[in-house]
């Protein structure tokens, strides 16, 4: 049996969409995609045929078009209703940053799944609630779809106790105090990738740098998690745009006790105002502190490269040794400078890069003699949640007792 999947990624300011349709051997097949942003301000909208086609790109006048999730999804529904009249989807796939301890995999949403996910807000304060406004948005839109959350913290799920636990006491662990690591949709299918490009690193050892606005890196041995840099929320590890990375707690303590900053305040300082935005005072985008002349850029940038060096080598130490690493997302894909850079770090290790390939952007980047192999592989987190839903819609569908259940 084969289904039509939606997948909705819900922003703060932004729904991205895409439309999966049934392909070859039940592999879902991406049909149609683009998104909305600009949500609240002066929306934006880009739809696409899988042919790069563009169907839709308008934008509204400021204060004009969409200003909510609903009216978004009303207007996403009314848009897919022209191109396919009467369409609806079999299931709708939603990204949602944090599942917790009660989530490891794809999930149906009923009341229960949808009020366990608002309880861990608190762990998500900038995605969790744009996820649950997307999901609320498309349950009116598909009424009769099924919604099934697929979680960005579930590839992490069976790490060894001493990657996930803190030195704190042990009931706090129980009560859930623990890194989860995140970015999980992006490892999960960069690992089922290199099973078709690298099948000798795939089965080994292997760390993925999920280089982006939001950044991460994850060691991975013969296919599972063996520990991230993230941990119980988005803010550790890796500096990031605007989220400031690995932070002594002290730094913490001191901010509220002597500069007497709120809760809120230190919040929005760490989430919104720190990494490379903080560290730059220009903005927080790799691009524009790459193609910047200023000190602050380039520090800003060095901090970044700084980091993303020093994490790969604890990895390395957590995996006992590594066969390659693979560089995804948007700094990762796209910055060749980046890549070469942190890649020269790890000369250690006996990661030679092979610089034509790195500026011709892969997929292998490093030389056929460097005893650690280097690449480029694309994320599709959007195609990892088509397969997840279609895989669960298959077993639910084909049991009508089980989707009451």
């Amino acid at each position: 049996m084969s289904h039509d999947v939606l997948v909705i990624n819900a922003g703060s300011s932004s729904i991205k969409v895409s439309l999966y349709v049934p392909g070859t051997a039940d592999e879902p097949e991406l049909q149609m995609a683009g998104q909305v942003e600009g949500i609240g301000t002066a929306p934006r909208a880009i739809l696409r045929r899988a042919s790069k086609e563009v169907l839709i790109d308008h934008r509204w006048p400021t204060g004009d078009g969409p200003r909510n999730h609903d009216q978004t999804m009303e207007y996403i529904v009314r848009v897919l209703g022209d191109f396919r009249p009467g369409w609806k989807p079999d299931g709708v796939g939603h990204r949602v940053l944090h599942g917790g301890t009660l989530y490891r995999e794809p999930t149906i949403i009923d009341t229960t799944v949808r009020a366990n996910l608002e309880a861990l807000i608190p762990l998500g304060p900038l995605h969790q609630p744009a996820n649950l406004q997307g999901i609320d948005a498309a349950m009116k839109a598909y009424p009769d779809s099924l919604q099934i959350a697929c979680f960005d913290t579930a590839f992490h799920q069976g790490h060894p106790w001493v990657a996930d636990t803190y030195a704190l006491p042990r009931d706090l662990y129980e009560q859930g105090i623990r890194r989860y690591g995140f970015h999980s949709l992006s490892y999960a299918y960069i690992a089922g990738a290199m099973w078709r490009i690298a099948p000798e690193v795939a089965g080994g050892r292997m760390i993925v740098a999920h280089l982006g606005n939001g950044a991460s890196m994850c060691a991975i041995r013969n296919g599972r998690s063996i520990d991230c840099t993230l941990g119980l929320t988005g803010l550790d590890g890796l500096a990031m745009g605007t989220r400031c990375g690995q932070i002594d707690p002290g730094v913490l303590l001191y901010l509220l006790g002597e500069k007497g900053m709120t809760v809120a305040e230190l919040s929005d300082l760490l989430y919104k105002k720190s990494g490379l935005l903080g560290l730059s005072g220009l903005g927080s985008d790799m691009r524009d502190l790459l193609a910047s002349n200023s000190f602050a850029a380039r520090q800003a940038v060095d901090y970044f490269i700084y980091r993303a060096t020093c994490s790969a080598g604890s990895l390395v130490a957590a995996l006992g040794g590594v066969d390659g690493i693979v560089f995804t997302a948007g700094i990762g894909e796209n910055s060749a400078e980046i890549r070469a850079r942190i890649c020269r770090g790890l000369n250690w290790m006996g990661l030679v890069l092979d610089e034509a390939a790195n500026d011709a952007g892969g997929p292998c980047i490093s030389k056929s003699w460097s005893a650690v192999s280097a690449w480029v592989v694309p994320t599709n987190e959007e195609r990892m949640i088509a397969i997840s839903v279609a895989e669960l819609l298959r077993g639910t569908l084909s049991d009508p007792d089980r989707k009451e259940k």
